[in-house]
């Protein structure tokens, strides 16, 4: 009888288990997915005499970056951020420790478009997209 029970509990909260995982999952992503989408274009939010704080890599720059690791390595074709005529790689942008900015949460890697502007997630059961 106990062992029929704790089946019976066990049916039920397995699955229950699994759509917490999948929910802390899909946040966990969209979050990153966020931060790698202010390491782009700068967080129009944070600003101090009339100008940008965090302009990002494309306030930078002035394109977004060809390939995520952009985001963490200088690229040898762009120059080093200068502060009087604000141009220049002024990264890195993201915080790098082990690559994991590059995976989402499922362990799968962001599929990244530059000239689409946008950032799609595969890991999960559904894609979770970002346009910057």
């Amino acid at each position: 009888m106990v062992i029929v029970v704790l089946g019976i509990l066990a049916a039920v909260a397995i699955p229950k288990l699994v759509n917490v995982t999948d929910s802390s999952k899909i946040a966990a992503t969209r979050k990153e997915m966020q931060s790698l989408k202010e390491a782009i274009i700068g967080n129009p939010i944070l600003v101090a005499g009339g100008a940008l704080v965090d302009r990002g890599f494309e306030g930078d720059v002035g394109f977004p970056p060809p390939q995520l690791e952009d985001l963490v390595a200088r690229p040898g074709s762009l120059s080093v951020y200068d502060p009087l005529t604000r141009l220049g790689w002024n990264g890195p942008y993201i915080d790098s420790s082990g690559n994991s900015y590059l995976d989402d949460a499922w362990g799968t890697g962001y599929v990244y478009d530059p000239s689409s502007r946008r950032i799609v997630s595969v890991g999960g059961a559904d894609s979770i997209a970002i346009t910057f």
